[in-house]
């Protein structure tokens, strides 16, 4: 394949600049310019398109085994490649959880095969305790010899800070990547949104940004003890930001993501979409989402992840106290991304979402430089409108719905392979 006129962004070897770029098989062959197509050889025209090293979503629902009917690991993967990402890491919270080897293989070994229906890579992230109850720490190398890239009990948080250390330690040992969800369950209590103006005036039960902050703080003491890597999911309060800071200050491993939602929504949204903006860590203040914004502009945060959390419509519907948790995130997420930092560097929006999360997790990608895999995200500068029904995901519910965004994923190469092109998933 050549992919001819396009920019080239490529943070890790400083290109930003209009090239020719050729594949071969599933790698990277040439970058120059002025490029000749070879005999056989399929022409993208990328002309007025950003080409980037694949964009890899760090957190991801894919919800298999266990609840199919919010996502497979084929609904997942083909809303993966339609909203620019070739690789997603899939969180542990199904049913079972991935807690042993024979279950983590299911989603280890399902990588890019369109006869199967997987058209992005799929990266497993194991649990940190034995169903994620928080109670008995794993045989980690076996789950790493199974595939796994990192741990977390992400959707619960290990609540005693002994068997956390012991987590730490052992993750420490083995310098792999522990991923906490971070919120005291009874801080928490019966809270269904952030803790507010909003949520008073709602009558309804909320959740302190105490929940999220307190946990943080545990951890990265308990990180900074064993010298962990430690690594914040879906961070959104600015006495988190601070609480990362100061980690990173004491030459602590302390990384952190944001979401689109956290960086363009707040708990007003509640108000107007009830269950519809309903998620966890919940929709913050005016003042969280403007730190987390400006954390980003100046490079406190190290990536951008979606928290993809898909549920059925049925699911989603009605009482904000029984309604699911989360929604659906990969399509819209570059568009949001762009639309909530308008002035975010392209190199800068390149590196979030690709080469960062490939170095902290150790995947492969994240480059453009010759002999890396033939994963490109191709997007433009090309307003579209967000319509859940159109989804490829099985979860149609997005507090989105009808926005208009600025950047639009064109096309999207997997191992050398075209998974999505936006002409014809037009027709």
């Amino acid at each position: 394949m050549l992919v001819r006129g396009g920019r080239i962004v490529d943070p890790r070897q400083r290109i930003d600049a209009l090239r020719d770029l050729r594949l071969q098989g599933d790698r990277i062959a040439e970058i120059g310019e002025h490029l000749r197509a070879q005999p056989g050889e399929e022409v993208v025209e990328a002309a007025g398109w950003v080409v980037a090293p694949g964009f890899i979503d760090a957190h991801v629902h894919l919800r298999e085994p266990g609840f199919e009917a919010k996502e497979t690991l084929a609904s997942g993967s083909a809303a993966a490649v339609r909203g620019g990402f070739t690789a997603v890491c899939a969180m542990p919270n199904t049913e079972p959880a991935l807690d042993d080897g024979a279950v983590l293989a299911r989603v280890a070994f399902a990588q890019p095969n369109p006869e199967r229906g997987i058209y992005a890579r799929i990266f497993p992230i194991a649990a940190m305790t034995r169903a994620r109850a928080g109670r008995e720490p794993l045989d980690y190398a076996s789950l790493i010899a199974a595939g796994a890239v990192a741990f977390s009990d992400d959707g619960s948080t290990v609540a005693d800070a002994g068997v956390m250390r012991e987590v730490l330690l052992a993750l420490a040992a083995l310098d792999r990547l522990a991923i906490a969800h971070s919120e005291d369950a009874a801080l928490k209590g019966e809270g269904v949104m952030n803790a507010g103006v909003v949520s008073q005036r709602l009558g309804v039960l909320g959740s302190p940004a105490s929940a999220e902050e307190s946990i943080v703080a545990r951890d990265i003491v308990l990180a900074l003890e064993v010298q962990a890597r430690l690594h914040v999911a879906h961070i959104s309060t600015a006495r988190s930001l601070e609480l990362v800071a100061w980690g990173r200050e004491r030459n602590g491993r302390i990384t952190c993501e944001v979401t689109p939602h956290h960086l363009l929504l707040t708990d007003e949204a509640v108000e107007e979409l009830g269950a519809g903006a309903k998620v966890n860590p919940p929709l913050r203040t005016a003042a969280d989402t403007r730190a987390l914004r400006d954390a980003v502009r100046r490079g406190a945060v190290d990536f951008f992840a979606s928290d993809h959390a898909p549920h059925t419509d049925e699911e989603k519907r009605g009482d904000l106290g029984c309604a699911a948790v989360g929604f659906s995130g990969l399509e819209v997420a570059v568009g949001a991304y762009a639309r909530a930092l308008p002035d975010l560097p392209m190199s800068d929006f390149v590196a979030l979402c690709s080469t960062r999360p490939a170095e902290l997790l150790g995947l492969p990608g994240g480059t453009l430089a010759v002999g890396a895999p033939a994963d490109l995200t191709m997007f433009s500068e090309r307003p579209w409108r967000v319509v859940g029904a159109a989804f490829a995901s099985k979860g149609h519910t997005t507090p989105f719905e009808g926005w208009e965004l600025p950047r639009r994923i064109e096309a999207t190469v997997v191992a050398g392979q075209l998974a999505y092109r936006a002409e014809a998933a037009a027709r």
